[in-house]
């Protein structure tokens, strides 16, 4: 009897949640937090204030982390940083165009390790490249699924991976020496992808033809890499030193950074830029209050239990198949609820079997191609815009191979002995 009740009372908290967002159209943030309320009522626990509070601040630490990181990624953009990176990479490389290729891609790839948002990706750094692999000979719809793909890595890739997050949270598992593992994860896809998808089109590079973004070096010099390269410097120090030097924590390691932006470089209006961070990252901070509550009141429920007991009761074969299928296919309203509907009960399934940062990592690269997925398919969407494509399955398209090869090499991962 009590098992039928958790099994009630999940499948009406993932109705609700899929009615809610898909049907209704309200925020994903909303759409957790409707489908929590009617899981409390359902599970008979009724409206357990308490719980809604404590599920709000479940992953606080992941929010000052988004927050401080798109104040970080606004203050390198507004002081000349970004767009003087991708002038130097190009002229860098213009006669190599392979190598051209995997470095801007790694450039696209570079606000979603920051800010762990593939969107964030391809409207700053992605909108940057776009014109140059377009220049260079790659089709536009090419280019786009580029840029697309390059997103969504960026978001799995250290240092910022919320995915991950939400599934050691959720498992009570610190987001400690997940760098290699989510670099083995990201880094050879986004040189396969890029090269894959890519290579075939380039030519040769004529500078003179291609609208090269704004460099600000004669200006600010060798200091405008600054910031750049106070972050890289304190997060090697935080993660190679631990237990030697203090821990500063990666929210004041972003602000550090962000400040020297103030001193070196092109000067911007501090708060101006810093609101207008808080307030792109603020529907992030509201999907990740909700899975808060959403994962609080499964707990509460006993249908965390249920799920996890059923999931483990799984033939092996069965638990990896519905892990490819359902994580991408559910991450199409949200990759973080993905993450945290399905990719914290699966996380709790593999426990014993698997070594579990790896597995985690694999779990949150699975689920980061909820973006794109239709409906929603918000990498693809915001790509096609970039690339002045007004019909986003042209991009998708090309994706699609890429996203089966993504999701075997996931459930390698997790099979992996390492």
């Amino acid at each position: 009897m009590a098992s039928q009740l958790e099994l009630i009372t999940f499948l009406s908290m993932v109705s609700v949640f899929v009615v809610s967002a898909m049907l209704v159209k309200l925020p994903v943030s909303l759409s957790l937090v409707s489908a929590s309320v009617v899981g409390a009522l359902v599970g008979g626990t009724g409206f357990p204030i308490r719980h809604f509070v404590e599920g709000t601040f479940g992953y606080l630490d992941t929010v000052l982390v988004i927050a401080t990181a798109m104040i970080f990624m606004k203050s390198i953009q507004h002081s000349g940083l970004l767009s003087t990176m991708a002038n130097q990479i190009i002229r860098s490389f213009r006669n190599q165009p392979l190598f051209l290729l995997i470095v801007l891609t790694f450039f696209a790839m570079f606000p979603g390790m920051i800010t762990g948002s593939s969107t964030v990706a391809v409207l700053t750094a992605g909108a940057i490249v776009a014109p140059v692999l377009i220049n260079i000979g790659i089709p536009r719809n090419t280019t786009g699924a580029i840029i697309a793909l390059a997103g969504i890595l960026g978001m799995i890739a250290p240092p910022v991976n919320i995915p991950a997050m939400i599934i050691g949270g959720g498992v009570d598992m610190p987001y400690i020496g997940f760098s290699l593992p989510l670099i083995l994860a990201t880094l050879p896809l986004a040189v396969l992808f890029s090269l894959g998808l890519g290579y075939k089109h380039l030519g040769k590079i004529e500078l003179n033809k291609i609208e090269l973004p704004k460099s600000h070096y004669e200006d600010c010099g060798l200091t405008l890499y600054i910031p750049f390269i106070v972050l890289i410097v304190l997060l090697v120090v935080e993660q190679g030193f631990t237990g030697i030097v203090p821990s500063l924590g990666m929210p004041l390691i972003f602000i550090i950074s962000a400040s020297t932006a103030l001193v070196f470089g092109k000067k911007f209006e501090v708060w101006k830029t810093a609101r207008r961070a808080v307030d792109e990252a603020l529907p992030i901070i509201g999907i990740l209050a909700g899975v808060g509550i959403f994962i609080q009141i499964m707990t509460l429920t006993g249908v965390r239990g249920f799920v996890v007991s059923g999931l483990t009761g799984l033939p092996s074969g069965l638990l990896f198949l519905s892990i490819g299928i359902s994580m991408p296919i559910f991450g199409a309203v949200s990759a973080y609820g993905s993450a945290s509907i399905l990719g914290v009960p699966f996380m709790l399934a593999l426990l014993g079997t698997t070594d579990q940062i790896l597995a985690a990592s694999a779990l949150s690269l699975i689920a980061g191609l909820g973006d794109l997925m239709p409906p929603t398919a918000l990498a693809g969407l915001f790509a096609a815009q970039v690339v002045e494509q007004e019909n986003y399955f042209k991009i998708v398209k090309y994706c699609i191979l890429p996203g089966i090869i993504t999701i075997g090499y996931g459930v390698f991962l997790i099979l992996s002995p390492w």
